[in-house]
């Protein structure tokens, strides 16, 4: 059995630490390598058959990304049914250390562990062998990220159709008004290709609909974090008038921002509602530049707490042989997994009704519109004569 040494290890610094990460009437404990934060567990029998556990991607919880939404749904489901619950958090970006934190986890007695982000996909290779008793739920982990593919009955993976979300959001776009976009990846992997491409597809086809030209660039950051090559990158964009950029990949946004907010222009925000994070350019609160407008005019969510929360259902209700040893993929079919957020705070659209997107919405539902899922870098997105982009190495 692989990590035995991480185990032991775990074990040490968990009874050590008097059992840290378990609570006692609401109180969180924290030690040096993991921080935990619980909720009062019920008295009920099904609340005491399991206990959940998220093990963070590369972040905190605070992230406005991608970690904070799969909180909530840990969080929403287990306050709602007295389940006790906690996190921790990797404290450097490695197979090994989040394999150590799953250990600390099923050490201190979690026995449903819940782990963000596709990176998990090695780690989740081992330990649902190394921990048969343990139920994992991972999201964003395909069948690529696992070793072999092979999934045990103790595990489900979930995944999204994000080329819908990225549809909707090109087309929307377009729909808008606006004619020079704007594609900024983090890396080049399936689900950020998929809401690439998607978003492609939905602004020509927006564009085929109103006989308008259109230009998209297009590029990769080639990580997940913005900086000042890829700020000066996008500066460079809006200078020659690009008016919103989709930007995809984690805090890579916090360049697109900075840049967009210079030149008055726009950001699409992805996994989450982002509109929170412009809030502030409205008024200029906060010693933002005053804009008079929330600079993300929507973006591109897919439903990351309202997968987790469901599955752990299925484990609440005894139903998790539904799901023990599948791969899920969520999108418009399946329920409201993917779109975009249709709160007044959120929608920033000047033209674009709330109407118009919930019909395009249905057709997507409907099968009356498809969307490649096509996730190779290398396969474009075939486009009409009114769309040009420019795909930038």
């Amino acid at each position: 059995m692989k990590k035995i040494l991480a185990i032991m290890l775990s074990l040490g610094l968990v009874f050590g630490c008097a059992a840290c990460g378990e609570k006692t009437d609401n109180e969180s404990k924290t030690d040096t390598t993991s921080t935990a934060s619980t909720s009062n567990a019920g008295d009920t029998e099904t609340s005491a058959d399991f206990k959940v556990a998220l093990v963070t991607d590369v972040g905190s919880l605070d992230d406005e990304s991608f970690n904070q939404a799969t909180w909530e749904g840990v969080k929403t489901f287990c306050d709602a049914n007295g389940v006790d619950y906690t996190y921790f958090q990797p404290q450097e970006d490695s197979t090994e250390e989040r394999e150590t934190k799953i250990a600390e986890a099923v050490a201190a007695g979690y026995n449903v562990i819940v782990m963000p982000g596709y990176l998990f996909g090695e780690a989740l290779s081992t330990a649902q062998y190394d921990y048969p008793d343990v139920k994992f739920i991972a999201v964003d982990v395909s069948e690529a990220d696992v070793t072999d593919g092979v999934l045990e009955s103790n595990a489900h993976c979930i995944v999204f159709s994000e080329e819908q979300a990225g549809y909707l959001a090109g087309y929307a776009a377009v729909k808008d008004g606006f004619t020079k976009l704007g594609f900024l990846g983090g890396m080049a992997v399936p689900a950020v290709i998929r809401y690439g491409y998607g978003f492609v597809q939905g602004a020509d086809a927006a564009a085929e609909e109103l006989g308008t030209d259109i230009g998209i660039k297009y590029t990769y950051g080639g990580q997940f974090f913005g900086d000042a090559t890829i700020t000066a990158k996008m500066e460079g964009w809006y200078s020659e008038g690009t008016e919103a950029v989709f930007a995809c990949g984690g805090g890579i946004y916090t360049s697109a921002l900075e840049a967009a907010v210079n030149h008055n222009a726009h950001v699409i925000g992805v996994d989450v509602d982002q509109s929170s994070l412009g809030a502030d350019y409205i008024n200029g609160d906060n010693d933002k530049t005053k804009l008079g407008y929330n600079p993300f005019l929507t973006s591109a969510y897919k439903g990351l707490a309202n997968s987790v929360s469901t599955t752990l259902g299925l484990v609440k209700d005894g139903q998790w042989d539904t799901v023990g040893g599948k791969f899920s993929t969520l999108g418009l079919t399946e329920g409201d997994y993917v779109g975009l957020p249709t709160k007044e705070s959120a929608w920033n659209f000047r033209t674009f009704t709330v109407e118009e997107y919930e019909a395009k919405k249905a057709e997507i539902m409907n099968g009356t519109v498809t969307v490649s899922d096509e996730a190779s870098e290398d396969v474009h997105p075939t486009v009409g004569s009114h769309t040009t982009v420019d795909y930038i190495g």
